[in-house]
């Protein structure tokens, strides 16, 4: 009796057919995945191969190794420095922004619907001006023309107009206020989205099971239910944290390199030096760091509300 063929090698496999059936959805997303890889994959792998060599732009670059990350961190104190300065403002600004975001959000769904857009669109709008930091600037003027010095002025707190911006005692405590109230960006709509999105019948089902009050509501159905959104929040709270600059507003160089972060640093080597191989290894330092921030909240907010 003759053994019947195996044809199972050419059966399409699971992931043809899979191809087949939603071809038409890959080719949709197709423009963005080329976009993203051509400016987003590209630039990061081009930067990491470049971090390796001392590229100038004017000359051929020359492989180096680890030379550019040695001198980082061996003969730079000022990307020490700057590395103090981003971490003090990441761990202030990017918890603390998260969090009032959080929170704002929470508030604006307990609003009648025309007012809840009308104070979204004014606490998003600040991260979408670009008058904001002229604004910050009109307030913290280092003369007596400044709103700030003005009021301490004529209230005779002060007798003489403090240097906001360019006094080491408050550059800092000012960019943190700036930061904390642009916060409310796209991380801030994506929790009002994800807030109105909760299944109503949820919320009752936990009032018969013995939720009593809106906290246990909060941490037992609201926050898990908005697993998926709370870790694009953190991601976008943390991209921002560490991206921050003060040169708008304490200029550049801040007085004492009192507001000098690594995006700073990252500039004046890249755009000013134009060393940019120098340049390649900060931004893949500040890369990792990141990265690894994002992974240890990601390991965080997996245990919310378990």
């Amino acid at each position: 009796m003759k053994k019947k063929k195996n044809n199972s090698a050419f059966k399409p496999t699971v992931k043809t057919s899979e191809w087949k059936k939603n071809r038409s959805l890959y080719l949709m997303l197709l423009p963005f995945f080329t976009l993203f890889t051509i400016f987003t994959v590209l630039p990061v792998l081009f930067a990491i191969v470049v971090s390796f060599t001392d590229f100038n732009v004017l000359q051929f670059p020359n492989f180096v190794g680890l030379s550019n990350y040695l001198s980082l961190f061996l003969n730079d104190d000022l990307f020490l420095t700057a590395i103090k300065n981003t971490f003090i403002l990441a761990v202030i600004v990017g918890p603390c922004g998260y969090i009032l975001s959080f929170i704002m959000a929470w508030m604006l769904c307990e609003l009648p619907d025309k007012l809840r857009v009308f104070m979204t669109v004014v606490l998003y709008g600040p991260s979408l001006s670009g008058n904001v930091y002229m604004i910050w600037t009109l307030i913290f003027a280092d003369d007596s023309t400044g709103f700030a010095n003005s009021w301490l002025l004529s209230s005779g707190l002060t007798n003489e107009a403090i240097l906001w911006l360019h006094d080491e005692q408050y550059m800092m405590l000012i960019i943190i206020i700036v930061q904390l109230w642009m916060s409310f960006g796209v991380g801030f709509l994506s929790f009002i989205s994800g807030l109105q999105g909760i299944d109503k019948a949820q919320l009752e089902a936990g009032m018969v099971d013995g939720i009593t009050n809106r906290w246990q509501e909060l941490w037992f159905i609201i926050l898990p239910s908005m697993r998926p959104v709370l870790l694009f929040g953190a991601i976008m709270a943390i991209t921002g944290a560490f991206s921050i600059t003060g040169t708008a507003l304490t200029g550049f160089p801040s007085t004492g390199y009192a507001t000098h972060s690594i995006v700073d640093h990252l500039n004046w080597y890249g755009t000013t030096k134009m060393e940019l191989g120098y340049a390649s290894a900060i931004a893949v330092i500040l890369f990792v760091l990141m990265i690894g921030c994002n992974r240890l909240i990601q390991k965080f907010l997996r245990k919310v509300g378990t």
